[in-house]
């Protein structure tokens, strides 16, 4: 990675990843003690080549988590909507909450961009000062980490609507390999 290819998280609601044709929809109450289940109910769609079982659960787990906790504040009367599709080369998901948005987004991304052209750098003294990305509502179990990875992860982009309250993500999957032999799917 380049300084140049810092990945960042844009809003732009009139992005392809916002498309939700062809994609199965659940709500889900903003119940934290059920956010596990409801990732296993999504899940359940992808198909085993994909399912990279820890990377994948873990970050639609993190993408519901983020929507129950920070978006409907835990509030069970608050629903979660996901809409989501699987195929042996990708997984979409599109979450949406019913908060008042990422209001720290642009303050987020120019933190990452720090953290990142220290890593690059090899700044490492300095990288001390970008661990975990805390604002006024966060609470000793927050830190950013879980946007980290995101950015990673999602290789085709971590896209918010303009409200900053529904995110979109897909990644794609290339050929696996499979013992000795590639799989061709």
């Amino acid at each position: 990675m380049t300084l140049e290819k810092i990945k960042k998280i844009i809003v732009d609601e009139n992005s392809p990843l916002f498309d939700t044709t062809g994609m199965f929809y659940k709500e889900f109450p903003s119940d934290f003690r059920q956010i596990r289940y409801f990732t296993l109910l999504i899940v359940q769609k992808a198909p085993p080549e994909i399912k990279e079982i820890n990377l994948l659960e873990q970050q639609i787990s993190e993408v519901i988590k983020n929507a129950v906790k920070h978006g409907n504040k835990s509030n069970p009367d608050k629903k979660i909507k996901i809409w989501y599709s699987f195929s042996d080369e990708h997984a979409h998901i599109i979450v949406q909450d019913e908060g008042e948005g990422f209001k720290e987004l642009e303050e987020w991304n120019d933190f990452n961009e720090k953290r990142q052209k220290c890593f690059l750098e090899q700044n490492f003294e300095e990288l001390g000062k970008y661990v975990a990305f805390m604002t006024d509502h966060s609470d000793e179990y927050d830190g950013g980490n879980a946007l980290f990875a995101a950015v990673e992860y999602w290789d085709e982009g971590v896209v918010y609507n303009k409200k900053k309250n529904g995110v979109a993500v897909k990644k794609y999957f290339p050929k696996r390999r499979i013992g000795y032999y590639y799989d061709e799917a």
